[in-house]
């Protein structure tokens, strides 16, 4: 079972137990008949690097489809898109095209180059919506840690924010009209950073927040919140020993001052990530979400 209760206008936190009822949603474990996957889809270019992205869409679809771009986390430095093609399975399964990315590494490549790569699978998507079926105008993004925060920039970041990078596709824009972030930092400089999370973050910037105090800055996602930013959901545990949740309510403030509706469950008791009915529950809700922010009322 989960209570709501007002946090504040157009924000919600919802309380979770561990008792949750298993739900039915379920995802594949391989490419499902009713869906087109493509894998290294090559969609710019970061400095010398080709970047690439991993494609599902539904095999039958006769309208332009909304997109939901998937981004793995591994702290800026590691993880593969490919762990996450099963969810853009599921997600194709139910009309949506979506891609997982792959993008540049710290501490080879330091802050803006992930972010630079993000931006550019959304213009690149948006470049070929003809060809890929996609609705250029409904475009979201979900993430998990390092990959919730990459997310959580597209969501709040405009063209005029800079950090759109040269890979390509320059005439597209990359900000997306909803993100899912699961346990994604929000404000790199701020005192609740966790010691085991302080190295990772240097990594990322290239140096700490005192010796660089504007990137970290303008890698916060908390940075450029404003009026008409995507809506957000946000998934966050409370034992979280890399990604403190006191982020997710400090984001949650700014956000409601701006204005965007956002919403957060807080799992009490769940660490960095979890399973079993809680994930059940969580991916249950990402998709109530994304149906509701991606997909036009009849």
């Amino acid at each position: 079972m989960a209570f709501r209760v007002a946090c504040a206008v157009g924000v919600w936190i919802a309380v979770a137990s561990v008792q949750a009822q298993q739900l039915p949603v379920q995802v594949p474990k391989q490419v499902p008949e009713s869906v087109t996957f493509e894998k290294d889809i090559v969609y710019g270019k970061g400095g010398d690097d080709e970047l690439k992205l991993d494609l599902s869409r539904p095999k039958n679809g006769d309208k332009p489809a909304p997109c939901i771009v998937v981004i793995h986390g591994g702290a800026w430095r590691a993880g593969n898109k490919a762990g996450h093609d099963n969810l853009t399975w599921m997600f194709a399964e139910r009309g949506y095209v979506s891609a997982t990315i792959g993008y540049r590494f710290c501490p080879k490549h330091p802050f803006p180059a992930q972010v630079e790569d993000a931006k550019c699978a959304v213009r690149y998507l948006r470049a070929h919506a003809d060809k890929y079926g996609i609705d250029p105008q409904r475009v979201g993004a979900i993430g998990f840690s390092a990959g919730a925060h990459l997310s959580l920039m597209l969501g709040v970041m405009g063209k005029d924010d800079g950090f759109e990078g040269t890979g390509g596709w320059a005439d597209q824009p990359s900000q997306v009209s909803a993100v899912v972030s699961y346990f994604g930092p929000t404000d790199l400089a701020a005192d609740d950073i966790p010691d085991l999370s302080k190295p990772l973050v240097k990594d990322f910037i290239g140096g700490t927040p005192q010796e660089k105090p504007e990137p970290t800055r303008q890698a916060s996602p908390i940075t450029y919140v404003s009026k008409g930013d995507a809506p957000i959901l946000f998934f966050q545990g409370t034992k979280d020993p890399l990604v403190p949740h006191t982020q997710a309510y400090r984001m949650i403030e700014s956000l409601t001052a701006a204005g965007v509706p956002a919403r957060a469950e807080i799992l009490v008791g769940a660490g960095h990530g979890w399973g079993g009915n809680d994930l059940q529950r969580t991916i249950t809700h990402t998709l109530d979400f994304f149906n509701e922010q991606l997909k036009p009322t009849k």
